[in-house]
């Protein structure tokens, strides 16, 4: 098997590193950085509660318009009491 100069062999970056590489190639190429905030799924009770309702009431159905899937939606958010939405939040 052949030697290979060590320049050639890649290099594994920390975390830090990879952090200050990046935080270099922004500021050379004068890019600005969005703030993007953590995903928290506790901060997100209409991903587990909301959408899979709708996705139930809705599966299957085929609309012409725009306006008639929100007069759908509209009806199905309608249907839902406070006790389910009290529901979905005290079991979080």
């Amino acid at each position: 098997m052949r030697r290979i100069a060590a320049k050639f062999v890649p290099r594994l970056l920390q975390n830090e590193q990879k952090q200050h590489r990046l935080e270099e190639f922004l500021a050379k190429n004068k890019m600005a950085v969005v703030p993007h905030p953590q995903y928290l799924p506790d901060l997100a009770p209409c991903d587990f509660f909301l959408f899979p309702k709708m996705k139930i009431k809705l599966k299957g159905r085929r609309f012409d318009t725009v306006e008639k899937i929100q007069a759908e939606t509209q009806t199905v958010l309608n249907t839902l009491t406070k006790k389910d939405f009290q529901d979905a939040f005290e079991k979080w």
